[in-house]
């Protein structure tokens, strides 16, 4: 296997240690509420040649225009980029729109690092527990890289690079002219189509998805300052661009705790109210414990035994919330109340999350 890490990815992953003891990580994640989208079926059939002008894309509403990965304390991003879902018994439908005045690539090689150029990227997370997730990248060659994630890097990874997504249909069409910086271009698209069959393989969800399903979901945009004299060129010491769809608070976007949540359907017109409920709730009740004994463990070189240690007066952040440490590690859980059903949620201490 050979994967490569650039120094974008050394600040967000190799160097997890360094990231364990920025202290205001939940501080700064905190406020990022994840984005929400409802997924209808595509009742017509898509062509995936990157166009968008299939009718089936019709029933799909763009996204919000993205933003900068951490939020609102950077500046909007200069160019609009847009995504729409769609889903169907094969396939899970992904199309974006990327507004560019410079489209170019120089990546033609599967699986090679593909954000040294700019590109469009696609995060899944079928069972919200922060492991066993799918990350897949593409440039406006139509060159991709699809990969998996057994769990984060700043829990320790690994990412599987020989993982791909059996049976993946993409497409590009560029508004304009490739790699020519002699004129102006106006955007490129692209489609996706990713087959269930491969999405099962690492998700304890259904595939495809059941009407109400909710898997978390995000979408990332690189790019980078260039130079256009005798051709393109990256401006020397500067670093790229990260525009997303649902920011992270911080330059990482293997926080799947924040990623988007998108809601499939089978209503024929997209529930515009989807909103965060009682298990996001209780999700980030349960992060900042993880985010806390991150911090604790930067200080002390050990993790805390109780919530007592971490700062938390009793009933905080939630009543009934339990911390117990074994020779595994730690582990927090909380009661909480989904609709009618009583139900516990937990966290460890490799940030895997769950639900009974």
């Amino acid at each position: 296997m050979r994967l490569e890490i650039p120094a974008f990815l050394i600040g967000a992953c190799a160097a997890s240690t360094v990231m364990a003891q920025a202290v205001g990580e939940w501080a700064r994640m905190a406020p990022m509420v994840p984005r929400t989208y409802s997924c209808v079926r595509a009742t017509k059939p898509i062509q995936i040649d990157g166009k968008l002008d299939d009718a089936a894309w019709q029933q799909a509403p763009w996204t919000e225009e993205f933003v900068d990965i951490e939020g609102s304390v950077k500046p909007k991003p200069k160019f609009r980029t847009r995504a729409r879902m769609l889903w169907d018994d094969q396939n899970f439908y992904i199309a974006a729109e990327i507004l560019e005045p410079h489209v170019w690539g120089t990546i033609r090689e599967r699986d090679a690092v593909i954000f040294q150029d700019p590109d469009f990227e696609v995060f899944i997370d079928p069972d919200a527990d922060s492991h066993q997730y799918y990350e897949f990248e593409m440039n406006a060659l139509n060159t991709v890289w699809d990969l998996r994630l057994v769990k984060a890097y700043k829990d320790g990874g690994p990412a599987l690079n020989e993982w791909h997504i059996a049976g993946l249909k993409t497409g590009v069409h560029v508004d304009g002219t490739i790699n020519d910086p002699k004129d102006t271009d106006r955007a490129w698209t692209l489609e996706i189509a990713m087959p269930w069959a491969a999405l099962k393989e690492f998700s304890r969800q259904a595939c495809p998805p059941r009407d109400t399903d909710r898997w978390r979901v995000n979408f990332s945009r690189v790019e980078w300052q260039i130079e256009t004299v005798g051709g393109y060129r990256k401006v020397p010491k500067t670093p790229e661009d990260n525009w997303v769809w649902s920011p992270t608070g911080i330059v990482d976007m293997h926080r799947p705790e924040k990623w988007g949540i998108v809601e499939f359907t089978t209503a024929t017109m997209p529930n515009l109210a989807v909103k965060p409920g009682p298990v996001e709730a209780v999700r980030d009740v349960l992060q900042e414990v993880y985010y806390a004994q991150r911090t604790f463990h930067a200080k002390e070189k050990r993790f805390a035994s109780t919530l007592a240690e971490l700062g938390f007066a009793a009933g905080k952040p939630a009543a009934k919330l339990t911390l117990t440490v074994g020779n595994a590690g730690w582990e927090a859980s909380v009661p909480f109340q989904d609709g009618k059903a009583a139900k516990k949620a937990a966290i460890r201490q490799d940030g895997f999350f769950s639900v009974e």
